[in-house]
């Protein structure tokens, strides 16, 4: 993050309403309800924690109290919808520069309301300088943490909760940063700490590190060398400095001591031999930027082959930087890459965290916290209210830097359920969810940015149209337009701001803003529509089934998987055609499904499985409401339950665009129990298990699963893994691989994804596959 050194901005009586961008209620969001508070203070920056409870709309689903009643009159709905209050737990992190300290402090006492807690949390120097003034100013006691122990709890917070935390540097890719899957067991690692100093801590555990080493030659010393030789007192304008020198007009390099003969000793001739190595010889004056970068080059250099050290000293390929030396900085990055990299020979990686800055403040927010134990729940970064990881280099984006002004936000939303790897992975340290990566494929990433700029429109009116009976509805809905289409520009500059760029952190995004402006579920209303209208067909689709001959109903049930897949609203091409044309249903979705051999094709196979014994039991993950999952996927599950197969039907945890939830399952299955002998007595007898899958998300992360899930898939030895439709089966989890046999279908319902795939819209992907023994 852009962040300037103690001198800068303002005083500390400054107004804050004057002295920011933003409006302080747009920063300290919530702190009406902040329950508990910590510190994290630095030399010249602030990291404010704090906990609090938000209140917000959501779209509650219940049966009639009579079973039946929508089957007496075609108009009646087969379940109501009703909008109810509900209350979460958020932890807000704000960091801003220490000139601002007093103004935000009287800030916070004048909006505190229903704090719980007499004590803050503080760690970092600061909190011995700020001490008094806090106790004044808030009324509340300081309680001083150790500041590595907050440290190391801020990482593993960071590490296991945020799935593209970590990123490693690459100076000439474009984009610089290059995200990495976080490994399922985050332990071991050694952390190193560059602050004044350098601390080289081994975490082995979540309560177990050591410190193993260090340097006294660290930031301090690049400050304080650089400031005796430039003459220049503010750490960031020295970075500045340094990005625009040549250190080879000050370092003596191999090729200078060599000449050509460095080749015979293996050595590249643009290696440093003598840091600093010209000014003794040469009779000139160097400039201000050579020497910066000379000496920049010279302490990266020496960091990273103290901690390349530690780390093949302690067996250890995973080494995480941080510090205010760090910051984010792409100058200091790139040294401590480079010198790491060949010190280790390419063997270790140096690691970057997105959120470095805030690792104190986490950590001591989680120290006070303890009694509540937070590590027990889940937590997912809010993408609405965080600020993003934003280039640094001023020349790069200065619209980007100025947007917040010294302000930075990231906001975490508690999650009901701890999430978990499913079980079935293959390996779950190798899965990557997303099939594209947005931020490496320029063309792709312009692409779908410009397809959800062309869609906001249509979510913009759905959103209004699923509540009419609200006064401001239109109202919030222009501020959602306007917060996802900020959104989406930033990516356009910064497609590395929320991690890896992908079609699913595009969708989410969108999520997170319409939860942000009370739409929580804009198609409740269509869903309950689409839901009635299929019931009432679910019998004659089954007899009509019932009818074939075993290998004809086998790929009658396929087709009718992929029809009902046809049914998604987040699709323009199919949405266009719901709206234009009412009396569009199933049998006109199969007519659209292309003819086989379908563009992946394994539907041979698949039926030369179901020649064979029964699989055990079948996970499958549902996708679309109605006609997908009422005519598509129950009679499937219908035709596993009569061949003997247990069948666990996954479905989301909280909506998103007209995907089906939880909770609707739960009364669909219930009505076709009252018309099915099949599905009835399966329910009953816990052959046929309906669970949430933890997410609210077109796509699928089979890495972060609700846990009652992965019990349930363990405890029923699941050996079919059925995922359709084409967020879950192409955007993601194309080329998962699993344990076990899998099925991923979907019909393609984008012209571009389509041709990209070597195919045209409504291409039918039947992908089936058996692990290699």
């Amino acid at each position: 993050m852009a962040e300037r050194g103690a001198s800068g901005g303002g005083s500390g009586g400054d107004s804050l309403d004057k002295s920011i961008t933003l409006p302080p209620d747009e920063i300290f969001r919530n702190l009406e309800n902040a329950k508990r508070f910590a510190i994290d203070i630095g030399g010249s920056l602030t990291k404010l924690a704090y906990y609090s409870t938000v209140q917000h709309k959501v779209a509650k689903v219940r049966s009639f109290d009579h079973p039946g009643k929508d089957m007496e009159q075609d108009h009646e709905p087969p379940y109501e919808v009703s909008v109810q209050e509900e209350i979460t737990a958020r932890l807000h992190f704000i960091k801003f520069e220490n000139t601002y300290m007093e103004a935000c402090l009287d800030f916070i006492r004048d909006h505190l309301v229903n704090t719980e807690t007499k004590v803050i949390q503080a760690t970092g120097g600061g909190a011995y300088k700020f001490k008094d003034l806090i106790e004044e100013k808030l009324r509340l006691k300081v309680d001083k943490e150790d500041v590595m122990t907050c440290l190391i709890k801020g990482c593993n917070f960071v590490l296991r909760n945020i799935p593209h935390e970590a990123f490693v540097y690459q100076k000439d890719a474009d984009p610089e940063f290059r995200f990495q899957t976080n490994h399922p067991n985050i332990f071991p690692y050694l952390l190193v700490n560059i602050g004044s100093g350098v601390s080289i801590v081994k975490v082995e555990t979540e309560d177990r590190f050591e410190w193993i080493g260090g340097s006294s030659i660290g930031g301090g010393t690049f400050w304080g060398l650089g400031a005796l030789l430039t003459k220049t007192k503010k750490f960031d304008e020295l970075l500045q400095l340094a990005s625009r020198g040549r250190h080879a007009n000050v370092d003596m390099l191999v090729q200078d001591i060599y000449g050509g003969a460095h080749q015979t000793l293996g050595l590249s001739g643009n290696l440093i031999a003598s840091s600093f190595g010209k000014s003794a010889t040469a009779d000139r004056e160097f400039s201000k930027e050579d020497m910066a970068k000379s000496l920049l080059h010279m302490i990266s250099n020496d960091i990273g082959q103290l901690a390349c050290l530690y780390a093949k000293l302690h067996g250890l390929d995973r080494v995480y930087f941080g510090g205010f030396f760090i910051r984010g900085h792409p100058v200091t990055m790139r040294t401590i890459t480079y010198s790491i990299n060949f010190f280790s020979k390419g063997e270790v990686q140096a690691l970057f965290l997105r959120h470095e800055g805030y690792l104190g403040a986490i950590g001591a927010f989680l120290k006070g916290a303890e009694q509540d134990n937070p590590n027990q729940y889940s937590w997912g970064e809010n993408y609405a209210a965080s600020s993003g990881l934003m280039s640094t280099s001023p020349e790069l984006c200065p619209t980007q830097r100025a947007r917040s002004g010294t302000f930075d936000l990231l906001e975490m939303d508690r999650l009901e359920r701890p999430l978990v790897n499913l079980p079935l992975l293959l390996d779950p340290s190798s899965y990557v969810p997303d099939t594209v990566d947005l931020t490496d494929d320029a063309l792709a990433r312009q692409y779908w940015l410009t397809c959800f700029e062309e869609a906001l429109d249509g979510v913009v009116k759905r959103a209004v149209a699923s509540q009419p009976e609200s006064i401001d509805a239109a109202e919030r809905a222009e501020k959602f337009r306007q917060k996802y289409w900020s959104k989406l520009q930033t990516l356009r500059h910064q497609p590395f701001a929320y991690g890896t760029l992908t079609v699913r952190s595009l969708l989410d995004t969108r999520e997170h803003c319409l939860n942000e402006f009370n739409f929580p579920d804009p198609y409740s209303k269509v869903k309950q529509k689409e839901n009635g209208l299929a019931l009432k067909c679910f019998q004659s689709v089954t007899r009509s089934l019932d009818s074939l001959a075993w290998e004809e109903r086998q790929l009658a049930l396929v087709k009718g998987l992929l029809a009902g897949n046809v049914f998604d609203w987040g699709a323009k091409a199919v949405s266009d055609v719901l709206e234009s044309d009412p009396q569009f249903g199933f049998e006109e979705a199969k007519r659209k499904l292309q003819e086989r051999p379908w563009l992946v094709d394994s539907y041979s196979r698949w039926l030369q499985r179901l020649k064979g014994p029964p699989h055990k039991c079948a996970l499958i993950f549902a996708d679309n409401s109605g006609i997908d999952i009422i005519l598509g996927v129950f009679p499937f599950v219908r035709e596993l339950l009569f061949r003997g197969t247990e069948v666990i039907l996954a479905c989301n945890s909280g909506p998103a665009l007209n995907d089906v939830t939880y909770s609707e399952s739960l009364i669909v299955a219930e009505r076709i129990a009252a018309m099915d002998p099949i599905v009835c007595s399966a329910l009953r007898e816990d052959r046929l298990l309906l669970v949430q899958t933890g997410s609210s998300s077109p796509c699928l992360d089979l890495s972060r699963l609700d846990k009652g899930l992965a019990v349930l898939v363990r405890e029923r030895g699941a050996d079919l893994v059925v995922i359709e439709g084409m967020g879950r089966a192409i955007h993601t989890n194309y080329h998962a691989s699993l344990r076990c046999e899998s099925l991923k279908l979907a019909v393609v319902k984008n012209a571009w994804l389509a041709e990209r795939l070597g195919g045209q819209l409504f291409s039918v992907i039947f992908k089936y596959e058996v692990p290699t023994q």
